[in-house]
């Protein structure tokens, strides 16, 4: 009868399939879109327990580097994705919650970004047709009865768009992660913080004054405008 793998060796034993994910992705080994091995056929190859190889892959969906669906047919199995933000996203608001990473943080964090961000996006290289998806979200906000958990989270949207448009993937990855850490904070806040009827409309004149000055690739009125759209917003909720 099998002894059953200690805690030590599950552990090494699951690195050891990380690693090698970690390698094949680096040498394109594996890429995109691709799928991995069955569960038996990664275990045998490493001479581990599927349950390790189970744990390895809960890891990989956590970290946004694979998917994985059950059944059959060409959806089903673990596919190579790549999603950052959602690893990053979670580990942050776990922090946040845990009140180890105060929100105060957070905002400044999130303001020095954005800054960069709209500055560099005055001389960076993009087609006036990047901002129709920032538009749509104006627009979408524009909705009189839109609940305050929907309106935020197209805000989140449309502040990470404009944020792209710098051109860093990096910063885009980290602009999507700390919205994503606070958005329950900034619904709880809405809700019982913040008189709602009279923040809303401020914060579409806002949003529609960034836009402006982002299609006039004025980077300093643009940056200037959105700290204090996200400063005079957590003044409120905080």
């Amino acid at each position: 009868m099998p002894q059953p793998i200690s805690r030590t060796a599950s552990d090494r034993a699951h690195d050891a399939v990380l690693r090698h994910i970690e390698e094949s992705l680096r040498s394109g080994d594996l890429k995109l879109g691709d799928r991995l091995p069955g569960e038996r056929a990664l275990a045998d190859q490493f001479g581990i327990s599927r349950a390790s190889v189970r744990d390895a892959i809960r890891a990989l969906e956590v970290m946004g580097v694979v998917k994985s669906s059950t059944g059959s047919g060409p959806n089903a199995g673990t596919i190579v994705v790549s999603d950052p933000s959602a690893a990053l996203g979670s580990a942050l608001r776990l922090h946040v919650a845990s009140q180890r990473l105060p929100v105060r943080d957070i905002v400044e964090a999130r303001v020095m970004m954005e800054t960069w961000s709209l500055a560099h996006a005055a001389e960076a290289s993009w087609e006036p047709g990047q901002l129709d998806e920032a538009r749509r979200l104006l627009d979408a906000m524009d909705d009189g009865g839109l609940p305050s958990p929907a309106f935020t989270a197209l805000d989140a949207q449309f502040h990470v768009a404009l944020s792209a448009l710098a051109g860093n993937a990096v910063v885009s990855t980290m602009m999507d992660s700390l919205r994503e850490a606070i958005r329950t904070y900034v619904d709880d806040a809405v809700a019982h913080r913040g008189a709602w009827a009279d923040i809303v409309g401020t914060l579409r004149e806002q949003h529609r004054g960034i836009l402006e000055a982002v299609e006039a690739r004025d980077g300093e009125r643009a940056s200037r405008l959105v700290r204090e759209h996200i400063e005079w917003f957590y003044a409120r909720t905080l």
